[in-house]
């Protein structure tokens, strides 16, 4: 077995109570991640990993350092974020019982281990502030950069005629406004 995610655990194999520490960095081969975030072909994990000998086989735990890359969900702009991920498997001895991880040939294989934790810690809507405003839905504009003065809302036909009234009253009260300041 060999692999960037492939470790030996041959020297605490069914030593209950050892226990080694590692720490290494990987550069992906693929991307990782389907969303509008993910890890990106190339991008680097930071694994720092403990392994521990116990009575069924190996106990892994350990955390993952790496930075996702995507779009914000509400306005589209890139975004990239650190994440720290931690992880604990019990990688079982060969046996009778059917598990999802196995020992095997005196090696761990972290690699499905390590994939599903951090895909698992993708945001699933991400945005670039927590109160990012998002796309103006009639200029397509990000609302955090348009400067634009305030658009009225359109007015509903039926309701129109009340509108004309209103302004009326407006010009009506500035008129008054501006004679009591003459006086």
């Amino acid at each position: 077995m060999n692999g960037p995610f492939v470790l030996p655990v041959r020297d605490i194999v069914r030593k209950p109570g050892e226990m080694r520490e590692h720490s290494f960095t990987v550069a992906l081969a693929e991307q990782w991640g389907e969303g509008i975030v993910s890890y990106e072909a190339g991008s680097k994990l930071d694994v720092d990993v403990r392994l521990e000998s116990v009575h069924e086989g190996i106990l892994v735990s350990g955390t993952v350092d790496a930075e996702y890359a995507g779009v914000c969900g509400r306005c589209l702009t890139d975004i990239a974020r650190p994440v720290e991920v931690e992880f604990q498997e019990l990688f079982a001895y060969p046996g009778e019982e059917e598990t999802d991880f196995e020992v095997q040939d005196d090696h761990v294989d972290l690699e499905t281990l390590v994939r599903d934790a951090t895909v698992l810690s993708l945001p699933f809507q991400p945005v670039c502030q927590p109160d990012c405003p998002g796309l103006d839905p009639n200029t397509g504009e990000r609302l955090t950069v348009s400067a634009g003065a305030e658009q009225a809302a359109p007015i509903d036909p039926r309701w129109s005629a009340l509108q004309q009234i209103t302004d009326q009253g407006r010009a009506a009260e500035r008129g008054a406004t501006e004679n009591t300041e003459e006086s």
